[in-house]
């Protein structure tokens, strides 16, 4: 089980990609669950990462950093070869959003929420959102959540096709658990051919919009547009 805290950090991103790769190559490993700690799953991007331990190489290598970090983290829940669960276990915004779609299943408590407020923050769309959105929800829910940045429920997530199941919060870990238990003592090899043959035609499509969708945030961090927006949103927060 590896664990979202409340905001994303880089070396968040690198601990989750790292231990998903471990869990990859450890028989003993049979299910692998991401959740939060605490009331949310995530709030996503913590945006100080853009102020704070500027490198060397200033915006222009911290906008690469940033790409090869987000870019190695998602591949490793699309490569992930096991069954990989989502256990939504609050709100969530931003890249815990979007990374939804490369989870095999996900289950949500009633209190959940989702929203992906990347163009009011001058960026665009990552987890490959851009690409698995439009086929879960259609291009019309998927335009509605990408680009005017609608909040849904839970019910709307699973309806929709993003959650697989909505469960209470007072029983959701019980519920998430006796799933979890239940494949965990599953033939595990039958279990890795199975999810093999059910992402084969997906995969290199996903490792392929996620390093498209990387390239163009590496971009989008070094405009004007973005660095304006996340100092007004920072600015905000301090008031």
């Amino acid at each position: 089980k590896q664990w979202y805290q409340r905001r994303v950090r880089g070396q968040m991103y690198k601990g989750i990609g790292e231990t998903l790769t471990a869990a990859a190559n450890d028989s003993s490993v049979r299910v692998a669950v991401l959740t939060g700690a605490g009331k949310w799953y995530c709030a996503g991007n913590d945006l100080s990462n853009f102020t704070k331990d500027m490198p060397a190489g200033g915006p222009t290598e911290m906008a690469d950093n940033g790409r090869d970090t987000l870019d190695v983290f998602c591949a490793a829940m699309i490569n992930f070869p096991k069954p990989l669960i989502a256990a939504v276990n609050g709100p969530a915004i931003g890249i815990p959003v979007t990374t939804l779609g490369l989870c095999d299943i996900v289950y949500c408590t009633d209190s959940a929420h989702f929203k992906t407020p990347f163009v009011s923050l001058g960026q665009s769309p990552e987890g490959c959102s851009s690409y698995v959105f439009p086929r879960t929800f259609g291009f019309a829910k998927a335009n509605e959540m990408l680009l005017a940045e609608r909040q849904i429920s839970a019910e709307e997530a699973c309806s929709g096709g993003l959650v697989t199941r909505v469960f209470p919060e007072e029983s959701f870990r019980d519920e998430v658990n006796k799933v979890v238990a239940y494949m965990a003592q599953l033939p595990p090899q039958s279990m890795i051919i199975s999810k093999g043959l059910i992402r084969q035609e997906l995969k290199e499509k996903l490792l392929e919009v996620n390093t498209r969708e990387c390239a163009t945030l590496r971009d989008r961090w070094l405009s004007d547009e973005c660095m304006t927006a996340i100092m007004n949103f920072l600015n905000r927060k301090k008031k």
